[in-house]
């Protein structure tokens, strides 16, 4: 009988095959989602023996990560912005980049009512980070897919947030004269012959969700030219964006009538974000 190593020895092991970056936290991650413990867990228990089963499952699961699949879609979970997300590859695994739209939101958003609409929602991230830190604000999220909408519910569900509804939309299709106070979005944006599509997580995650058009712009440009339709005067759009798109974007905000663009970073410094607002006058109105 192969004598079984101890938590620490598996650990060691798991984190050697790896051999990445963030080898030894990936593995304490797979061996947490096999026990069903948190990392103090794992330390205080170090020298416990792994037993048999839980041997099985965390080299199952190990070999799924050695082919490459990203570590979120194999524990079925992604924390984002404070909040434990279920992901699936039916769905962008949500990223700390995206945090910068949340918070760039969140810091134009007032304390009494408003309306949010969150284009290609995926997991539900943004609109679900927005509706628990803003429980006063009415939230739409939309989403063409509808295997990403039941996501984003179940999420809902599972976090306890009642303030966001979910539509099946290919952008603003299905609205006709809703308009919202901020209208947020990470659509597509990368490049479609680049070459890192072909690497990495994005091998596995859903290509329509990540790439758009010759420069990586299609999806924004649709987003643009309905915008103002949907904008209350004085309402903000808010997009995420490629680290090299922020001219670009911009430009497009402009020759959309939008006003106040600002491009924003994110925490690799990295322009990331960009915003611009309907210059309609209202006799209230947020700078």
């Amino acid at each position: 009988m192969t004598n079984l190593p101890t938590i620490k020895l598996a650990l060691t092991s798991a984190a050697a095959q790896l051999s990445n970056e963030e080898a030894t936290l990936e593995a304490q991650l797979l061996l947490q989602h096999v026990l069903n413990v948190n990392r103090a867990w794992l330390i205080a228990h170090a020298d416990d023996v792994l037993q048999a089963n839980s041997h099985a499952m965390l080299e199952t699961l190990l070999k799924r990560r050695l082919s490459g699949e990203p570590i979120a879609y194999i524990l079925g979970i992604r924390e984002f912005y404070g909040l434990d997300l279920m992901v699936t590859p039916d769905t962008l695994i949500p990223r700390s980049d995206t945090e910068t739209l949340v918070e760039v939101a969140l810091d134009k958003m007032p304390d009494n009512a408003f309306n949010v609409l969150d284009l290609g929602t995926g997991s539900g991230a943004i609109a679900l980070a927005i509706a628990k830190s803003c429980p006063q604000a009415s939230i739409t999220a939309v989403d063409a897919s509808e295997a990403a909408l039941d996501l984003a519910k179940k999420n809902a569900q599972s976090l306890n947030v009642p303030n966001v509804q979910f539509m099946l939309s290919n952008w603003f299709d299905t609205f006709s004269t809703e308009k919202f106070d901020f209208i947020v979005s990470n659509p597509p944006y990368i490049e479609q012959d680049d070459m890192h599509l072909k690497q990495g997580d994005l091998r596995f995650e859903p290509m329509s969700a990540l790439a758009s058009g010759a420069d990586g712009l299609d999806d924004i440009r649709q987003i643009m030219n309905n915008c103002l339709t949907h904008l209350k005067p004085q309402g903000w759009l808010m997009l995420e964006h490629g680290y090299n798109q922020a001219v670009q974007v911009a430009d497009l905000m402009a020759k959309t009538g939008l006003v106040n663009i600002v491009t924003i970073k994110d925490l690799a410094n990295n322009d990331r974000v960009t915003i611009g607002k309907n210059p309609l006058i209202v006799s209230t109105h947020w700078d």
